[in-house]
């Protein structure tokens, strides 16, 4: 389909929201760190994490105190080979990096390495921290828990977020094989994306406390918030179609997330306080970095990842289908297209853009105004 939305430059959308950030307290080397993951996300073709979240979900969040601006990060424990932190409810991107960049450290010289950190917020995209490992010859493998989303197989309580797990490994090929996905059917950003762009969201994603599926992007919004509404795992409703499954990996992410650090869980990750004042996440997230020069060096590693992503996508293709796709070969795609363009921006964002330059009476023109 072809693309009627109007491109930014990359070069302004870096800077708007970097100022933007700093405008909102965040320290400007923080503010870097903050704009690259958004901007990674867009880079990806990944619209739900991008530009779209900029101010509902981290300038609002500021605003309404229950996101810290500047990250208090304390290192409660650490090994040579493992960390724990605390991020004291601040930016959950900036606590990430500094966390990711220690493990890679740790992995180069021992092989492997492990970090969790507790009381966060959201860091983005789970596959940026992944491919900071890959790109230094790594395997990176990171998850994180979020407010409740998703029911338990054979229920329709939201108990669990979306909670990626997510994968990063190095090729010998342009682009690294990387699998960032959640462990339901959708998350509630593509939600978030579908309601902003008046589109209805697909049956069987999102199941109602009576049982039905929902469609309606504004009121499952709504409903998730109310706990009325709650999105199913990967494999859907019931065990038909093995959402059990789905809803096993949840847990996992779940568990690692929370348990390492003694980090909040669940029901105790909403952001509402019992006389309904908001409160922060208070999220977990969990990394490992592991060195394939301790097992049988990295050009064999990537030699035979290559190998085998080259085999799938020359095996038979299905009727009617042209190509066979393997993860991170279509975000690697959108950059081709976009790294020259920009990022496309629907009228949601570029309300949002408006609204935050506003706010902090910033001297941007926008080219999609007028």
């Amino acid at each position: 389909m072809e693309e009627t939305r109007p491109y930014v430059s990359w070069d302004l959308i870096q800077s708007f929201m970097i100022d933007a950030f700093q405008a909102a307290g965040v320290p400007k080397e923080d503010a870097k760190i903050c704009t690259d993951v958004l901007m990674e996300s867009d880079r990806r073709g990944i619209e739900s994490h991008g530009t779209n979240r900029f101010k509902p979900i981290y300038i609002d969040r500021i605003n309404d105190g229950i996101l810290n601006p500047v990250t208090n990060y304390e290192i409660l424990k650490d090994t040579p080979t493992t960390c724990v932190a605390d991020a004291h409810d601040g930016m959950g991107m900036v606590a990430s990096y500094k966390m990711m960049t220690s493990l890679i450290e740790k992995a180069k010289k021992y092989g492997l390495a492990m970090g969790a950190i507790k009381n966060s917020s959201h860091y983005g995209i789970a596959g940026y921290w992944a491919t900071m490992a890959s790109k230094e010859g790594l395997l990176g493998i990171t998850g994180t828990n979020a407010r409740p989303s998703i029911a338990p197989t054979f229920g329709v309580e939201n108990m669990m977020g979306t909670n990626p797990l997510t994968f990063a490994f190095p090729t010998d090929e342009d682009f690294d094989f990387i699998l960032d996905c959640a462990t339901s059917i959708v998350q509630r950003g593509k939600i978030e994306y579908y309601a902003r762009s008046g589109k209805p969201t697909p049956k069987g994603m999102v199941i109602a406390h009576d049982g039905t599926a929902l469609t309606d992007s504004e009121e499952i919004l709504k409903k998730l918030v109310e706990g009325t509404a709650a999105l199913t795992p990967l494999g859907g409703i019931g065990e038909e179609m093995a959402g059990y499954k789905g809803y096993g990996y949840a847990a996992v992410v779940e568990i690692l997330s929370a348990a390492l650090t003694g980090g909040l869980f669940m029901k105790d990750l909403t952001n509402k306080n019992p006389d309904g004042t908001k409160r922060p996440y208070h999220l977990g997230h969990f990394f490992l970095v592991i060195n394939p020069e301790f097992f049988m060096g990295l050009d064999t590693f990537k030699k035979t990842a290559g190998d085998i992503l080259r085999g799938l996508r020359n095996s038979q293709k299905a009727p009617g289908e042209d190509r066979i796709y393997t993860a991170g070969e279509k975000e690697w795609d959108v950059w081709q297209v976009r790294k020259d363009k920009g990022v496309p921006m629907g009228e949601g964002v570029q309300n949002d853009f408006k609204a935050v330059r506003d706010m902090y009476h910033l001297d941007y023109k926008f080219p999609f105004e007028k």
